[in-house]
């Protein structure tokens, strides 16, 4: 018989493995946006200061540059192996699909991330140092190799939603993978964003320079790069929104907050009267104020499109044939993939994973709620709290009356089938089903009660 090789599950009972690489993606994404879209505009201000002889505004690129080195840089740097850490225990076969179909365009990001890094060195420390051409050169090598660390990266994204052409599961591909509508709009969303944090983590900066002149341009430039940037966003992700598949949809009409969209229409409203606030009055760019934005954007408005993003994938992690709980759902003949389905189908979740106590393969009265515990863990802990507490507890799905029978029927109505387009496909066969009923039903006193009540009435009859 074949075996699954699914890895052993990093369960965290509070906020869930998911939750947790997503905390540590989203500060990321703050630092990385900000260095890239910093960079384009370094290059855009060098080549401006030196074209019409101002040379405060270098001191201005100095002074963010050394910000960046720390903000983006050295913070950016620690959260970005954070990512690859927990995702690799999180989500280890879908860092796999990931790195099986762009191994080479990660080692291209790779090297042009470091021709980056060197380039804000250079930018910075050789200001005034080297002659006008020379730090012009610099300064547009630094903003084109650090989009094109968001180019790449972009597209494997992209991926992770679904692969850029239809044909990539029958002919493989890298470019059928990465390049597809989903993939331009989420970098036009993205490239826009980055130009908003740019303008806003500016203002930490500027915001402490006492020469009101210099002040005044500064304030006047960002301003007017955060207010383009934000519309720009704004009509970026409407977009983006346009190239979602169906399963995408569902989730956006169903599974999100009722608040979602003021959320963020708030956040862009907030954002544009801020920098309309500092091209109309400079003075009002301070410091303190735009930290306090950076992290209002962050907390209200980047934290909730990751998380939007991140749930409009479901059931899938990686091209749509990796499951969220790692189970391989379909076939892919251009990687040579199978799907699990059949062989689950077939024997069963539990006779069919490798880390499995033997004493759990089989299931009987002594050892069903611990079975189904382990079900639980394998196939609904990576979107599911299974604690009182959490992200998305499970026990809130089967409040009430319900019966073991009632949610064993669930179960397979719902998931054997792939009946529900936001959840992977289970194929649990009846005693599985039951397990995880009982377990179910072990998260919630009142249901547990009910059940007890339910099987003595039956007993006595």
């Amino acid at each position: 018989m074949d075996m699954i090789g699914l890895y052993p599950t990093w369960f965290e009972p509070g906020v869930g493995s998911g939750w947790i690489v997503g905390f540590i993606a989203t500060i990321h994404v703050l630092f990385s946006h900000t260095s890239v879209g910093a960079a384009i505009f370094f290059a855009w201000l060098a080549n401006h200061a030196h074209r019409h002889h101002k040379p405060e505004l270098l001191e201005f690129i100095r002074r963010y540059g050394l910000f960046l080195l720390v903000f983006s840089y050295v913070l950016g740097s620690i959260t970005g192996p954070g990512i690859w850490f927990s995702t690799t225990v999180a989500s280890p076969r879908g860092i796999s699909a990931l790195i099986h179909s762009f191994v080479w365009m990660w080692a291209t990001e790779w090297v042009f991330f470091v021709i980056e890094v060197v380039g804000v060195y250079m930018l910075v420390y050789l200001a005034g140092k080297v002659d006008v051409k020379t730090h012009t050169r610099i300064a547009v090598i630094f903003g084109l190799t650090s989009y094109t660390t968001m180019l790449v990266i972009v597209g494997i994204l992209s991926f992770m939603m679904w692969p850029g052409k239809a044909e990539w599961a029958e002919t493989g591909g890298v470019l059928n993978a990465f390049y597809g509508p989903n993939t331009f709009a989420q970098l036009g969303m993205r490239t826009a964003f980055m130009f908003t944090m740019t303008a806003v983590v500016g203002g930490i900066v500027a915001g402490q320079f006492k020469d009101l002149a210099l002040k005044k341009a500064i304030a006047g430039k960002l301003a007017w790069l955060g207010i383009v940037a934000t519309l720009t966003g704004a009509a970026m992700f409407q977009w983006y929104l346009s190239t979602l598949p169906e399963t995408a949809e569902v989730v956006l009409q169903n599974r999100l907050p009722a608040h979602f969209p003021m959320a963020l229409m708030t956040v862009v409203a907030g954002t544009l009267a801020y920098f309309v606030l500092t091209l109309v009055q400079p003075r009002a760019l301070v410091s303190g104020v735009a930290g306090v934005m950076t992290v209002a954007i962050l907390v209200f408005g980047l934290w909730p499109e990751e998380v939007a993003r991140e749930s409009i994938r479901k059931p899938w992690v990686a091209g749509q044939y990796v499951y969220s709980n790692q189970v391989i759902g379909r076939d892919v003949p251009g990687m040579g993939v199978k799907s699990e389905i059949p062989t689950i189908e077939a024997h069963g979740f539990l006779k069919t994973l490798v880390f499995v106590p033997e004493a759990l393969r089989a299931i009987d009265d002594g050892n069903r709620v611990e079975a189904g515990r382990l079900l639980a863990l394998n196939t609904c802990s990576n979107c599911h709290s299974l604690s009182s507490t959490g992200i998305r507890p499970l026990r809130h799905y089967f409040p009430g009356s319900h019966t073991e029978a009632d949610v064993a029927e669930y179960l397979q109505a719902a998931l054997s089938g792939g009946n529900t387009l936001y959840m992977p496909q289970i194929p649990f066969n009846d005693e599985e089903a039951r397990a995880l009923a009982s377990f179910i039903l072990t998260l919630s006193p009142a249901a547990a009660v009910n059940t007890a009540q339910a099987a003595t009435t039956v007993a006595k009859e």
